[in-house]
């Protein structure tokens, strides 16, 4: 068989099935377009998720009649200036777009009515029905572009098949305007969907309220501002605390120059800023926008341009992970969670989902006869001698309230707080408040000026433990604690081989370990800030972290995964009774503390009740 060149329709189809794989895909050619073309708005209308229709209209240059008909070949673009003709360095484009492929592919399997208007010059309108031009002509129009896909892919059902619902196809073109959007805060952009309005935005916004505008409200007042420099390199944009988070990282919006990407190197970057803030099934809230030199980044890796190549990716990697750590620094002890959230949990147990204590039968709950006496103090409740007169329904039909008593009843407090022997703090003077006492001997019960605090002592001193490693680290060192004898910690070979291996950098952090033969470690001194803690469980938690994590991560992020281990390990544990002195001087340093709201897992360490939400509990708002 001779060879033989491909007609220009079959190129186009081919180019066709790289870059316009979706609606979506179509619909960001469209809008990167009109962004390219200097717009100041840009107007989107959709219907059944963009296979039936995507309108896009802006009020940028336009186009004569001439410029429409290059446009619609391939490889026609006016985005190049004139200084890379000749060069060809194609890492000098600052626009969106550039390849000059993306109208002649929507054409070539869909119907495209492109109407154009300069403005100084008259409107003019062409119409390319799946490759064949089939009207052009004069238009009447504002000065600006309005283009118009229908059809896509009515002819190609190969293509066709393999479409999602209308639902999902116009999800992704919602997720495509909102990223856009989100990269240009100056321009208004308004998108509707089969006659309904689903976004709109105006222009000259802030880039934080922008970012707000387009994921949840909420977020303006749960985040902290990126800005943060390094070798050329800027990064900004907006990050989510720790506790405002996602099950899915559908939320997290990267940028490269204004352009929206999706690059594995810059998720695992969050991911690794947040390692130690967020459980492992959560994801951070984050809007980062990088700027970098155009000759330290191939945006030219894929036709649809969601990919970049960075020439030192290690270097962007760390910046990100910097930038985001220093920023979220500034954050100290806030938490993200809700107090809406904390009062929904404030119902009585055995109640129902979703129901009150306040709101319950009096009756409910109630189940034990008054003659057992009260085992915490040996006597009856006081309200055991009223009765009503009457039965009461349920299972103790027949019977007065004088013979139930509160399930409450059944069981002594697990601890109390300590008669005050000295001034009662302030509730004023500290944000978390002054301790009142410790309930189950885990959560620390504070009351602050404006509404009650409970705190998860080990979550809580988990958090300040592990930061004490780090200064201790930063400062040249952790302090060790020798043990009077060695203790001798037995593990696989290849656990010990992991372990002798990190020996200099565990010492580093006050860890003296030494090799004991082919299966042991010898444990000769701990950090003195983990106190009497159990060497042997951390040792074997610090060989099980290596061998998910060494290999993966950079030396920074392993030594943070083994300060992390040992705090765990000499954190306060629940079910320890703390005086009211040392409960005060948790929540002190807490208030001094970076990341303090989360513990090293990425579970909260405190959740608030206001007063407002407390009298709802009882009725009285």
């Amino acid at each position: 068989m001779s060879i033989r060149r491909l007609p220009e329709h079959l190129i186009n189809r081919i180019a066709a099935g790289e870059v316009v794989e979706r609606p979506a895909a179509a619909l960001k050619e469209l809008v990167e377009n009109a962004i390219d073309a200097g717009a100041s708005r840009v107007f989107v209308r959709l219907s059944a998720g963009g296979t039936a229709l995507i309108e896009v209209v802006d009020d940028g240059c336009g186009m004569d009649a001439a410029a429409m008909a290059l446009a619609l070949e391939r490889h026609a673009t006016s985005k190049l200036p004139e200084s890379l003709w000749e060069s060809g360095a194609i890492e000098g484009v600052t626009t969106l777009g550039f390849r000059g492929e993306a109208l002649p592919s929507i054409a070539s399997v869909a119907r495209l009515t492109l109407e154009s208007r300069p403005r100084e010059g008259e409107g003019w309108t062409r119409i390319v029905d799946n490759g064949a031009v089939v009207h052009d002509g004069p238009a009447a129009l504002p000065p600006g572009t309005r283009v118009k896909v229908e059809g896509l892919f009515e002819r190609v059902p190969a293509r066709r098949k393999f479409l999602r619902s209308p639902r999902s196809e116009y999800a992704a073109c919602l997720d495509v305007v909102r990223r856009l959007a989100m990269a240009r805060p100056d321009i208004a952009f308004s998108l509707e969907h089969d006659g309904r309005r689903s976004l709109s935005v105006q222009g000259g916004e802030s880039q934080a309220e922008r970012v707000a505008a387009l994921t949840d409200r909420a977020l303006f007042d749960n985040s902290v501002a990126v800005d943060f420099a390094r070798e050329g390199i800027v990064l900004g944009g907006v990050a989510g605390l720790p506790t405002f988070n996602r099950g899915v990282a559908d939320h997290q919006y990267l940028f490269v120059n204004g352009r929206p990407v999706k690059d594995r190197l810059l998720v695992g970057a969050v991911r690794g800023a947040y390692a130690e803030m967020l459980a492992r099934d959560r994801h951070a809230v984050v809007a980062l926008f990088l700027d970098v030199p155009a000759d330290a980044v191939d945006v030219n890796v894929h036709p649809a341009k969601t990919e970049v190549r960075f020439r030192d990716p290690a270097l962007v990697r760390g910046m990100i992970v910097s930038g985001l750590r220093r920023a979220l620094d500034a954050a100290g002890h806030r938490s993200a969670r809700p107090s809406e959230a904390a009062l929904g949990l404030w119902t009585s147990e055995g109640g129902g989902a979703g129901t009150p204590a306040a709101t319950r039968h009096p009756s409910e709950g109630w189940d034990l006869p008054v003659g057992e006496r009260d085992a915490s103090n040996g006597e009856t409740p006081a309200f055991a001698g009223v009765t009503t007169g009457a039965g009461v329904t349920g299972k103790g039909m027949g019977r007065t309230l004088r013979d139930y008593r509160p399930t409450f009843f059944t069981a002594p407090p697990q601890a109390r707080a300590e008669p005050a022997t000295e001034p009662v703090p302030s509730t004023t003077a500290h944000p978390l408040g002054a301790a009142r006492g410790q309930v189950a001997r885990t959560y620390i019960v504070a009351e602050a000026e404006d509404g009650l605090i409970l705190v998860d002592q080990h979550a809580a001193h988990e958090r300040l433990v592990l930061e004490r490693l780090r200064v201790g680290l930063a400062n040249g060192g952790v302090r060790s604690q020798a043990l009077l004898l060695p203790e001798v910690v037995e593990l696989d070979e290849t656990a010990c081989d992991r372990l002798e291996e990190r020996i200099a950098e565990l010492s580093e952090f006050g860890l003296d370990l030494e090799r004991f033969g082919p299966n042991a470690m010898l444990v000769r001194a701990t950090p003195a800030l983990l106190g009497q803690g159990d060497a042997i469980g951390l040792v074997r938690d610090l060989a099980d972290e290596l061998a998910a994590h060494d290999q993966a991560l950079s030396l920074r992020e392993r030594l943070d995964h083994v300060a992390s281990t040992m705090a765990c390990h000499g954190s306060v544990r629940a079910g320890r009774v703390l005086s009211v002195a040392e409960m005060n001087a948790l929540l002190r340093e807490m208030e001094i503390t970076a990341h303090s709201g989360q513990c090293n897992h990425g579970r909260p360490t405190w959740v608030k009740l206001k007063n407002g939400d407390i009298e709802k509990l009882f009725g009285r708002k």
